[in-house]
């Protein structure tokens, strides 16, 4: 009798043990700071939900993207949640890779979320990902270089204007540089940047029979430009520079100037991590010929795999991180210029934007970018800094390595383009293009 209860009672606590133990959610994402943020507090997310444990990934920009590509496409099934843009949402979505985002807490309150932002993350009008922030792109410059220098930016520069300032204010001696800009390859690195580059010179990727246009008037003199510009008044090693590199080169005062996402703003201007935060401008990014596609539009945004068993804990966790719940967190803890921007009308409040310099800007930027209409001449496809098919994650990686070659001095600017007129061609070709 002793024995039977003995065994009555093991059982019972197995089966306690059992009914309580906390299910793991491995969570893929990038290494910036807002994400690095997310990941200390949800702590608190934890706490209310002791019921799920959360397993971190935390990868560099291009190798996020390859990791998840690979593990999506071959159903691999590691991660239950996934950090991703609007990229891979419209097309992973599309495949029926990605579980939709149906059925949200009413007090989610989906309405916040600027329609610009639900409907990159959509496709045929079912939300696929949430967004964690969203982003344009926007100049910084240091204010009290350009008074020393009896400098004036514009609201709107140009970037003939950007390469004026930054000969005037280039000094390698004092380890001051006149131009940080993306030059590490990647189709979501140096690419982003170069092809509002490209757009504002009034490039496009591809006509409308989808043929590359490399060797034509724009493009040459669009990569031209961008090569000599930073060759001339970027820092050193300026080919391995992404967001992260340049932000923390910014951040030590060795830029005076620098064109990048809006998301930068509250890192620029926390004097934890800044050593220029009173001294920091903002305006609009540059243009040239055209003001169409000169700011990018992205958002990073939490999907989850429909490989994953575990989907109803992670809608759980997703739903909570792009919350107005989270963005308060925020602000109680970090102040609350430091509430992930872009994506809820509701962020921008008087007190957000009396607290973040940058914030109009930003608002401003994202309400004009126009992803179906990014370029002076008319183009088949959608994406403003990227090109929202299948085959541009290889193609644009592959531009990009040679863009950085073409940085560094391996090839003629002439030759490169020629090279990637003519790879990007044959990749188009095989695939089926036009079709």
């Amino acid at each position: 009798m002793k024995v039977s209860k003995l065994l009555l009672g093991t059982t019972c606590i197995a089966l306690t043990n059992l009914a309580f133990a906390a299910e793991t959610l491995t969570i893929a994402t990038v290494n910036n700071a807002d994400m690095i943020r997310m990941q200390r507090l949800s702590q608190t997310f934890e706490k209310n939900n002791p019921e799920i444990d959360l397993n971190w990934v935390v990868l560099e920009e291009n190798v996020l993207r390859q990791r998840l590509t690979t593990d999506i496409a071959t159903q691999g099934g590691q991660f239950d949640v996934l950090t991703i843009g609007m990229y891979e949402a419209s097309l992973w979505g599309d495949k029926g890779w990605l579980a939709p985002m149906t059925d949200l807490p009413a007090d989610y309150d989906l309405d916040d979320v600027f329609p610009s932002v639900r409907e990159g993350l959509s496709v045929d009008g079912t939300l696929y990902a949430l967004p964690f922030y969203a982003e344009s792109s926007m100049t910084y410059y240091r204010t009290d270089l350009f008074e020393q220098a009896g400098l004036q930016m514009p609201e709107h520069p140009t970037w003939t204007q950007m390469a004026e300032f930054a000969e005037k204010l280039h000094r390698p001696d004092q380890d001051q540089y006149g131009m940080c800009l993306r030059g590490k390859a990647g189709w979501g690195e140096n690419m982003a940047l170069v092809t509002t580059v490209a757009n504002a010179f009034g490039a496009r990727w591809f006509d409308e029979q989808w043929q590359p246009e490399f060797n034509g008037p724009e493009w040459t003199r669009a990569a031209n430009f961008y090569v000599d510009l930073l060759s001339k008044y970027g820092p050193p090693g300026a080919s391995s520079n992404g967001f992260n590199e340049n932000l923390a080169l910014f951040n030590t005062g060795k830029c005076a100037m620098w064109v990048d996402a809006t998301v930068a703003g509250s890192f620029v201007t926390d004097t934890s991590q800044s050593k220029v935060a009173d001294k920091v401008g903002f305006t609009f990014a540059p243009q040239q010929d055209t003001d169409k596609g000169s700011a990018w539009l992205y958002s990073w945004a939490l999907a989850i795999p429909s490989t994953s068993k575990k989907q109803e804990a992670a809608k759980t966790f997703t739903t909570w991180a792009t919350s107005k719940d989270y963005a308060k967190l925020v602000a109680e803890t970090d102040g609350v210029a430091n509430v992930p921007p872009g994506t809820r009308e509701s962020t921008y409040s008087a007190e957000y934007m009396a607290a973040a310099p940058f914030a109009e800007i930003t608002l401003e930027s994202l309400k004009q970018a126009d992803p179906a209409s990014p370029s002076a001449k008319p183009v088949p496809y959608v994406g403003i800094q990227l090109v929202t098919i299948p085959e541009f994650q290889a193609i644009g990686t592959q531009v990009g390595k040679m863009f950085a070659a073409a940085l560094t001095g391996q090839m003629p600017v002439e030759q490169m383009l020629t090279a990637v007129q003519q790879s990007t061609a044959r990749e188009m070709k095989r695939a089926g293009y036009p079709k």
